[in-house]
């Protein structure tokens, strides 16, 4: 079987797409950076530094980041920690008041099919 076809990896300012986490390593290809393709269905193509807070909501909604799952080879999530989240879910915690800071150097620009420019350049950290 084939690999999927990655999409462009280029951010949401058309530059070339940071990585996002080596340590825990993020992305649907597990390799550090946010990168998708159209077998991605969830999108993990926002890059986002989780908290305390985010962590206890995404279980709470069903996606559990922090409980360690060696099967899978990961280490659950510490605050602090960078993510790959898929883009549905960012908009979602938005929306309930909890989304985790955007790195957008990090953000693969097919987030925007989902998430606008103008909402994750409120929670960015990496721009002025």
């Amino acid at each position: 079987m084939e690999p999927f076809k990655k999409e462009e990896s280029i951010n949401v300012f058309g530059e070339v797409l940071q990585p996002c986490s080596v340590d825990p390593v993020t992305g649907f290809y597990r390799d550090g950076c946010c990168n998708t393709c159209v077998e991605d269905r969830g999108s993990h193509t926002v890059c986002v530094e989780v908290t305390k807070e985010f962590l206890e909501y995404s279980r709470f909604a069903g996606n559990d980041l922090s409980t360690p799952m060696p099967d899978y080879n990961f280490p659950g999530l510490k605050p602090g920690n960078r993510w790959c989240l898929c883009a549905s879910r960012w908009l979602e915690a938005y929306n309930k008041g909890m989304a985790p800071k955007v790195y957008l150097s990090g953000t693969h620009k097919s987030a925007l099919d989902i998430v606008p420019i103008e909402l994750l350049k409120q929670f960015a950290v990496d721009i002025n």
